[in-house]
């Protein structure tokens, strides 16, 4: 008896265009980045095309020439037919066709140029208007993303809890809802989608109304959950904590593992935790610090997931230090750790203290770690497998919750018990006696917690 063969995985080409002040290089990060969104989906990436442009094209991003370079990867025509649903303005063809001869399209053709198994996928690495999108599809026969749908596929996948459900499926419908404007075949895209069958002006209207009254149901739902987040964030406000940001897959939920003992999820994807978790540093000591987890970031994030996710960052922007995660062995990561400086200046958490961790430093030669150590001088070069490094971030994490403890030393009641259980769950206490006038403390705290101690021995 033979087993059943596994599922092709569906094939992929990637499409860029280096617009002015993109390099060849960080366009070919890019495309990388791209690559590995694709294989988080099930993706294989099969080719690349890419072309040097001022702007993207309006109809179909690229000139003529590389469309049909495009369609050699996927079996389409490699040209935009002429029909009722073209959104090209009258004379762009004539411009694509000077695009084929232009020199600046010469750039980034395809390894193999006539593949044995077409492509079924085009991965764009911009935001694609509805009318870009159609004319690529018509021209390639293939389905085609821009990046915010493969960000968006990933979200909705990855997606576990209710709060994050909702999240996603807010930032999904408000990208659907101006692609909606698209009658016919855009209605196929929906695969049945919101509303029924047909076409025309009238059914796209009826449809962006549903999803209208259907995010604002979302919205609904989603403020009763972040009500419910504010108070525990609210509770835990008086607490120390500190939140793991960073680009995705720099390693936070491998910090997080390690420095509390959970077991939260550790995967080599991207985007693999989306939920916020909290913990305690483990093992814990006479201070307690909380730890978050949060969600990673990403160049070119769209705008409605930072938006539907700020209830989630705010973890981030109500903590008292930022461990700011960066795969040091990513030849982007200066790219990256500006896109989470970005990201952290739009949820207003520019100001919150934040040490940058350069993560997975075992990986790197002494060469590499000399040229960091010169770029940062003060970041923390450390790896979350190497035993020694966990240690050392956990006894700095103390030191510097620490930094500002008094001591001083109380005598309580023993009618006033309770002050004894506060005095050892919000500090640490140092010394403690028992005599006849009551319990006699020695406690180092925050300055807050000895005045609240004190507050509660007056009454």
């Amino acid at each position: 008896m033979t087993s059943p063969t596994a599922a092709p995985r569906p094939r992929a080409v990637l499409l860029g265009v280096a617009l002015p002040g993109i390099d060849d290089a960080e366009l070919g990060s890019s495309l990388d980045e791209l690559a590995r969104l694709a294989k988080t989906l099930g993706f294989t990436v099969v080719g690349r095309v890419t072309q040097r442009r001022d702007r993207l094209d309006p109809g179909a991003v690229i000139g003529a020439g590389k469309l049909l370079e495009l369609a050699e990867w996927t079996g389409g025509s490699g040209v935009v037919p002429v029909g009722p649903r073209i959104s090209k303005r009258r004379g762009d063809a004539e411009d694509e066709a000077e695009d084929e001869d232009e020199p600046e399209g010469d750039d980034g053709g395809p390894e193999d140029r006539a593949p044995e198994a077409k492509a079924s996928l085009v991965l764009v690495d911009h935001e694609l208007t509805p009318s870009q999108a159609r004319n690529l599809e018509r021209a390639t026969g293939a389905e085609v993303l821009d990046r915010s749908a493969v960000i968006l596929a990933i979200f909705s996948r990855h997606a576990k809890s209710r709060e994050a459900r909702l999240q996603v499926e807010i930032a999904r419908l408000n990208y659907l809802a101006p692609r909606l404007r698209e009658t016919g075949l855009g209605r196929d895209r929906q695969g049945g989608g919101i509303g029924g069958r047909g076409a025309g002006e009238s059914a796209s209207e009826l449809d962006r109304r549903k999803v209208r009254d259907r995010i604002a149901e979302l919205r609904a739902e989603l403020a009763s959950i972040e009500v419910e987040a504010g108070v525990r964030r609210k509770r835990r406000a008086e607490q120390n904590t500190v939140a793991l940001v960073g680009y995705t897959n720099a390693g936070k939920s491998s910090w997080m593992r390690v420095l509390t003992g959970s077991d939260v999820l550790v995967q080599d994807k991207l985007f693999a935790t989306l939920g916020t978790t909290v913990r305690a540093l483990h093992p814990e000591g006479a201070t307690r610090v909380l730890v978050s987890d949060t969600v990673g970031f990403i160049k070119h994030l769209p705008h409605d997931l930072v938006a539907s996710f700020r209830s989630t960052l705010d973890e981030a922007r109500e903590s008292d230090l930022l461990l700011h995660v960066v795969d040091a062995s990513d030849p982007a990561h200066e790219a990256q750790i500006e896109v989470t400086s970005e990201v952290l200046g739009q949820i207003g958490a520019e100001s919150i203290p934040r040490w940058i961790v350069m993560n997975k430093v075992d990986r790197l030669d002494e060469e590499a770690r000399a040229r960091i150590r010169a770029t940062h001088p003060d970041a923390r070069l450390l790896s979350a497998k190497r035993p020694e490094d966990v240690a050392a971030l956990r006894a700095d994490l103390v030191d510097w919750f620490e930094r500002d403890l008094e001591q001083e030393e109380l005598v309580v009641p023993y009618a006033l018990a309770r002050v004894v259980a506060e005095a050892h769950e919000r500090g640490h206490v140092l010394e403690e006696t028992h005599g006849a006038e009551g319990t006699r403390l020695r406690v180092r705290a925050s300055r807050e917690v000895l005045a609240r101690l004190r507050a509660a021995l007056e009454r």
